[in-house]
């Protein structure tokens, strides 16, 4: 009887090496640990120097790790980063953008065009200005897998967050078309959590988390860990059949009414 083959999480991304942006706490950095874990070398970036120090010491030492400062729509900080990585570690095989923005709370009407336009800069073209590094730096030739980390705001209305979810629409979209022009060599996925519990997200639902996780059939909140897994399957060989798809990880919630 046919049996399945078996497969070892802790190794499968032995020899991989992977940018991840916005990865100095939250999300990012339970990204990079889940990665590091399975065996790949990371490059984190996000602004602060200090806390990227701190965490390049929790992944293990610059044996694993490699911190990079700066601002991720800024060009000059993304071809450093790509540059530093393929210095240190001589490859670039996989890249989650994750860093993202949300400087105002209102309606999308009432948003400042300075403050939105930042958003779009951030939250969409900067995904995209990675990308194009990553390909002309190794992917083009050698393949390799991205993940871009959207939101489920950009999935349904989110009212107070409007232009937010305006962008993570905008970063689902953009998943879809790359994942046309970059295969087969390159695959593109993105993933949709609700709220985390990370300090970008603390406004909404700090100080009331029993409530805020009233309506998630899981009832509670997610962690980083919890997106850390989802995005590790997605950049690793188990998912080399999946392209152009955005994971929803949601404790549930968009199961329910109005969603």
């Amino acid at each position: 009887m046919d049996t399945a083959p078996s497969f070892d999480r802790a190794h499968s991304l032995d020899g991989r090496v992977a940018v991840v942006t916005g990865a100095s706490r939250g999300i990012g950095l339970g990204i990079a640990r889940e990665l590091v874990a399975r065996g790949a070398r990371v490059c984190i970036t996000a602004r602060g120097a200090d806390a990227l120090a701190d965490a390049v010491k929790e992944l293990g030492g610059p044996e694993y790790a490699l911190a990079v400062a700066g601002k991720a729509d800024d060009p000059e900080h993304q071809q450093e980063v790509v540059g530093r990585t393929m210095e240190v570690f001589g490859r670039l095989d996989l890249l989650v953008n994750n860093t993202g923005i949300n400087p105002v709370f209102g309606s999308v009407l009432d948003t400042d065009p300075a403050a939105a336009a930042k958003i779009l800069a951030v939250n969409v073209l900067a995904p995209l200005a990675w990308v194009r590094r990553a390909r002309e730096a190794w992917m083009g030739e050698h393949g390799g897998a991205i993940v871009n980390v959207a939101s489920i705001a950009g999935l349904h209305p989110s009212p107070g967050i409007g232009m937010y979810g305006v962008s993570k629409a905008a970063l689902i979209r953009l998943t879809t078309e790359l994942a046309m022009e970059l295969g087969p060599r390159i695959r593109v996925n993105a993933v949709a959590p609700a709220v985390v519990k990370t300090k970008f997200a603390a406004a909404l639902y700090e100080g009331r988390e029993e409530e805020a996780s009233a309506s998630y059939p899981l009832k509670r909140l997610g962690v980083p860990e919890d997106i850390a897994g989802a995005v590790a399957f997605l950049l690793s060989d188990d998912a080399a059949w999946i392209t152009g798809q955005t994971m929803v990880i949601d404790g549930g919630i968009t199961l329910g009414a109005g969603f």
